[in-house]
């Protein structure tokens, strides 16, 4: 009897032990951290800063000297601190020229010495050191260095270097498990370990990247370390972080190494990098503007300008199209188009899908090099005569032949003079914007202006483009009386 009561009681704490019905266990880092870590290095630089433009510490504030703090408060404010070089022992003299130093990790991609790092990291560096796991140092050269996706390309001399599996994060799911392996402050071979939290992310500096999310901690000195998946492979680089103050606050952002392999090929090739060009300005569709074209739901990218013999232009795209594929690839935000179009070959023709007028049409369009410098500018001012347009709380102006040259706008539109409470301000319409089209009606002057308004229906959304320091932008306008 006590032998069976001692075996209910044991089958009974063996289901007590048991784990709940589909609990996972956490996931086990080290056999990954132990095949990879040799790859990954730590990179410093040295900057030369000349006197006039060093910052000084603040007054009060020391540097623990031979501390990983050491060169993470130097890289922002010199040398020319009590004691330091430059410094002639006095607090703030600044007298002579001096060294900012900076930190960030890379990782091995060869075993010929080619290394992968951010291009922020190594940005007009006069001196750049590897540091690989076996404590060498050796200077490197830099390849190529591209801003528009912040990679850069190193090469150091060395040979039969331990490298990095590469991976695909395109099958990268939402949720699952990565790491990172960096330099955190110049902690080597710091690890941390998170979840993606999303993909295909766009910053608003950063138009060419798809942006692969986490919430794995990132600091000053990780970026240009490789972020890894479960199966030890590369799947990013990590590069930014969203942060209110300057650390880690759960959203950082790597680069997908399937761009940064592209970019890094180009810059070993012909040290430049060459993006695929459409010559367009697009802008999300909002809910107020999909009713306003007769949409079910807001999607695609948003046409709201065309560059003069643009490969767009060429191709027939108008103002007011919303292309909602790109060579088979469903357009739902306009952030997802950039990088699409930028990793296209130039000379390469592009299927598009557009939405026009509420019909549906499929254009061909051969893409172009995108060109070095693609920000329009844009200024602003004033003409007399203006005419006022009662129903809208607005009034607007002709455009002379001068202000047409100076704000960029070759033909039609009118230019806001003043704007009043109403329908237009709540709109977004503000002075200084030149209104180039409302609904489907082309803007030519300020008498169609006011005809075209007094046929406007009301308690109904109406697209409005308007041109903006430079730029173009559709916004929905409703009016109520």
């Amino acid at each position: 009897m006590f032998k069976r009561m001692q075996t209910v009681f044991l089958l009974m704490l063996g289901v007590w032990l048991m784990p709940p019905a589909g609990a996972v266990e956490l996931p086990d880092f080290t056999g990954l951290v132990e095949k990879n870590n040799a790859a990954v290095v730590n990179i410093s630089t040295t900057q030369k800063i000349a006197a006039s433009e060093q910052q000084q510490l603040p007054e009060g504030m020391e540097i623990p000297e031979g501390t990983p703090f050491d060169d993470f408060f130097r890289h922002y404010f010199g040398e020319g601190g009590p004691g330091g070089p430059g410094g002639g022992g006095e607090p703030g003299n600044g007298s002579g020229p001096s060294e900012a130093k900076s930190l960030g990790s890379g990782f091995v991609i060869s075993q010929d010495g080619f290394v992968i790092t951010n291009h922020h990291v190594v940005k007009d560096a006069d001196e750049i050191v590897v540091r690989l796991q076996d404590r060498r140092e050796l200077v490197a050269k830099v390849v190529g260095s591209d801003k528009r996706s912040d990679i850069a390309l190193l090469k150091i001399d060395a040979t039969n270097l331990p490298v990095v599996r590469l991976g695909n994060s395109d099958k990268m799911r939402v949720g699952e498990w990565v790491l990172a392996i960096g330099s955190p402050f110049g902690f080597e071979h710091s690890v941390t370990a998170g979840i993606v939290s999303a993909k295909g992310r766009s910053l608003p500096s950063d138009n060419y990247v798809p942006f692969i999310q986490t919430d794995v901690a990132i600091n000053p000195g990780n970026s240009g370390g490789p972020l890894f998946n479960m199966d030890g492979e590369v799947v990013g680089v990590n590069s930014q972080i969203y942060s209110r103050t300057g650390g880690f606050m759960g959203l950082s952002f790597a680069i997908p190494i399937e761009v940064a392999m592209k970019v890094a090929d180009q810059l070993k090739a012909e040290g430049k990098v060459s993006r695929g060009w459409l010559g367009v300005q697009i802008q999300d569709v909002t809910r107020e503007l999909a009713e306003s074209f007769g949409m079910k739901k807001p999607q695609g990218a948003l046409v709201s300008k065309i560059l003069p013999k643009s490969p767009a232009q060429e191709a027939g795209l108008q103002i007011g199209d919303i292309i909602t594929e790109y060579n088979k690839t469903e357009i739902t935000t306009s952030s997802s188009l950039p990088p699409l179009v930028g990793m296209t070959k130039i000379g390469e023709t592009a299927n598009m899908t557009v939405l026009r007028q509420g019909a549906v049409k499929e254009l061909k369009v051969k893409i172009g090099a995108l060109p070095d410098d693609d920000e329009p500018v844009m200024g602003s001012t004033e003409q007399p005569g203006a005419q006022a347009v009662s129903r809208l709380a607005l009034s607007v102006s002709d455009l002379t032949a001068e202000m047409r040259e100076q704000l960029e706008v070759p033909q039609n539109g009118v230019l806001v003079q003043e704007v009043k409470p109403g329908a237009a301000y709540n709109a977004g319409i503000r002075r200084g914007d030149v209104i180039l089209q409302l609904q489907d009606h082309v803007i030519k002057d300020a008498k169609q202006f006011n005809e075209v308004v007094k046929g406007l229906p009301k308690g109904k959304s109406i697209a409005v483009l308007v041109q903006r320091r430079g730029g173009s932008i559709f916004l929905a306008m409703k009016l109520t009386d």
